[in-house]
């Protein structure tokens, strides 16, 4: 229970609310099975990566911090015995009555058993490493986050001799080898009914293959989590890259962040485990009988497409397929998409019509997170071998995205692309392209996308975000100057139009401007939509905002450190939407009079976007794209059906129906924008009002 006077929840603990939002959606019995499967493998890789990261951090930090960890790891336990009710009790009944069964150690009919054995010895031992365990004598090493079975066992009795004395047990460890094969294993249809196996459970029944002379008493699951920091103190002398990836060798044998284990295992095998192992008792975390239930994003599914969600076809706007050229369509005026509703192809054709038009002789563009067969990278090297000039900044410290990024940066600077890699100290997050022609009557033409989202054309058919297609002067000429600021990082481009440096100053001011409004008795209200909400001194503002009349309506996915439902807070709404896409976009609007100003950005309004690293913030103002971001922020407000209102201990509290029944943002927003527009706008009424 928050104290009443507490203006800001930990950031780990409104991060745990929301994936325990995620959870909720495993629970949701009116989605297709194999969709709520999709949410437990969600909450499992998100739950992965907050202990390598956040927890890992904790470990390395003072006391001051067992108190919290303590709370964190009560409500990851919580949380972990709903997920292993969720999928024990509700979905495998659930696999099953659709004759799909997970089998574990039930018996099998000999034709499964012959199946199993031949996949033993053909498939599965090239890649199994059995190990006995001498305490003190063989450390062997977990790899980082990979599965292992802790075996019990004892030598066999010799049937001839009488051996009246008790045999000593022996310990052993055995990996699974995922990285190898498949987490799960079809076996041969019977009857109609389709047999699925967790490779662990192979392993299981064939132990005693792997330890002969053994008999087997008994094994458990383990799993050991590591520290993801790349552990680099100094950025500023030296070569970046070389450290990056020295750093992402010592990733792999990183320090000991959780260690998970089946809570069915003894005291004394833990004990030995822990002993032999050298595990630290803080790290121990227990468990169920399997761990890695991210593995079920790949859950076979023998009777597809049954059982899993429609998909809804990428939508493409005629209007701008109409033109024979991107470019002439963005000379005409600007152009925006909505991910993953549109389709992202426009964008790959944005680059590849740079990349083979004559008349371009340059292209710049940032690198974040890519796909891992990038189109995008594909057309920049297109364009270099046409023989444009491309310039990438390449962001190497995308925190697991480094490897990738170094890869692609090789192979660019190998066909002649110049790369810039990471500046010290900070991030470059922002997402934009430039696209520089010959100019015309001494005019250089420049062409842009700016994005909220990656230029990643697989995550862009999941994650929802905002993609502007410009050509307008005020923007292009500042984007100019800051990839000249990004290539030489001189002297710090004087913008007006885009957000960069000025980026929280200029929020700022916009919220005084409300607050001025509403002191005045003018209409004062805000819609601000990000994924993370935890700067303080922005927390700080919009709680004076709120003590001042101004209506604020936060659209928050993740992280928020605000605390809604207080005095000081009476006039903020906080919603959080989960649904089958993920709200990635972050969108500022601002009432100003009744003339709504809307910027979009890279950055949330979190210490690490707007102090670390160089985000960019881009205003939209073309007067129907505005009606039609407008029109879809809200239909998320006026989501009662995947959206949750967090209250002052950051529980997801459910919206009522209301008398227009339920509305579903992502649903409504693909009919809308499939319909084009012909939707009311919904923010249009509410200031009528």
């Amino acid at each position: 229970m928050l104290n009443k006077s507490v203006k800001y929840i930990n950031r780990d603990i409104s991060w745990l609310s929301f994936n325990g939002r995620v959870l909720d959606e495993a629970k949701d019995s009116s989605l297709p099975l194999y969709e709520r499967l999709k949410f437990l493998a969600i909450y499992s890789s998100n739950l992965d990566e907050f202990f390598q990261v956040r927890v890992a951090a904790y470990r390395r930090s003072s006391e001051d911090s067992k108190a919290l960890l303590q709370q964190i790891l009560m409500i990851v336990d919580k949380q972990q015995n709903e997920f292993g009710s969720i999928f024990w009790k509700e979905l495998v009944p659930q696999l099953r009555a659709n004759r799909i069964q997970l089998r574990q150690n039930q018996r099998l009919n000999k034709f499964r058993r012959e199946f199993i054995t031949q996949f033993f010895f053909h498939e599965l031992v090239p890649y199994l490493q059995p190990i006995l365990l001498l305490k003190g004598k063989v450390l062997p090493f977990l790899q980082h986050n990979a599965i292992y079975l802790a075996v019990k066992l004892v030598k066999k009795s010799d049937p001839v001799k009488e051996v009246k004395k008790k045999r000593k047990a022996r310990y052993a460890i055995v990996n699974i080898p995922t990285d190898h094969l498949p987490r799960f294993i079809e076996l041969p249809e019977s009857n109609g009914q389709h047999c699925i196996m967790f490779l662990d459970d192979i392993v299981r029944m064939n132990l005693v293959t792997l330890f002969p002379g053994y008999d087997i008493v008994s094994s458990y699951s383990v799993k050991l989590s590591r520290d993801a920091d790349l552990g680099i103190d100094d950025e500023f002398t030296g070569d970046l890259p070389v450290k990056i990836s020295s750093s992402l060798v010592k990733r792999k044998t990183g320090v000991p962040a959780r260690f998970l284990y089946d809570n069915k295992i003894p005291a004394p095998f833990l004990d030995f485990l822990i002993q032999s192992l050298e595990i630290s008792r803080e790290d121990l975390v227990p468990g169920g009988k399997y761990h890695n239930f991210s593995d079920l994003f790949s859950f076979p599914n023998p009777l597809s497409p049954k059982l899993e969600i429609k998909s809804l076809p990428p939508l493409y706007k005629k209007d701008l397929e109409s033109y024979p050229s991107l470019f002439e369509a963005i000379r005409d005026k600007d152009w925006m998409l909505h991910f993953p509703y549109h389709s992202y192809d426009p964008v790959i054709r944005f680059l590849n019509e740079a990349a083979i038009d004559p008349k371009v002789k340059e292209i710049k563009t940032t690198q974040y997170r890519v796909a891992s067969h990038s189109a995008v990278v594909n057309a920049l090297l297109n364009a270099r071998n046409n023989g444009k000039r491309v310039t990438v900044f390449v962001e190497l410290k995308a925190r697991f995205d480094e490897y990738a990024n170094l890869q692609f940066a090789k192979m660019m600077s190998k066909a002649g692309i110049k790369i810039i890699y990471s500046i010290p100290g900070l991030k470059v997050h922002a997402k934009v392209a430039l696209v520089l022609k010959k100019p015309v009557k001494n005019k250089q033409a420049a062409y842009a996308f700016l994005s909220t989202g990656n230029f990643n054309e697989k995550t862009a058919r999941i994650y929802a975000d905002h993609g502007l297609f410009t050509s307008n002067e005020k923007i292009t000429s500042e984007l100019k100057d800051l990839f000249s600021y990004l290539e030489e990082q001189d002297v710090k481009p004087k913008l007006k139009h885009l957000l960069v440096a000025q980026l929280k100053k200029e929020f700022i001011k916009k919220i005084d401007r409300e607050i001025s409004n509403a002191a005045a008795g003018r209409e004062a209200r805000m819609i601000l939509k990000m994924n993370g909400l935890d700067h303080k001194k922005m927390i700080d503002k919009l709680y004076e905002a709120s003590r001042k009349g101004v209506k604020i309506d936060l659209l928050v996915r993740g992280i928020c450190c605000l605390v809604p439902g207080k005095k000081f807070s009476e006039n903020i709404t906080v919603t959080r939407i989960v649904d089958r896409f993920l709200e990635h976009a972050r969108v500022f609007v601002f009432h100003n009079g009744g003339n709504p100003e809307i910027y979009m950005a890279s950055a949330d309004w979190m210490n690490r976007n707007l102090n670390r690293r160089i985000e960019l913030g881009f205003p939209v103002y073309d007067e129907e794209i505005k009606k039609e971001v407008l029109k879809i922020l809200d239909l998320q407000l006026k989501d009662n059906t995947k959206a949750r209102i967090l209250d002052s201990e950051h529980n997801n509290l459910p919206k009522p129906a209301g008398e227009g029944g339920r509305i579903r943002a992502q649903i409504e927003t693909y009919n809308y924008l499939k319909t084009s527009g012909s939707l009311r706008s919904l923010y249009t009424d509410r200031l009528q009002v």
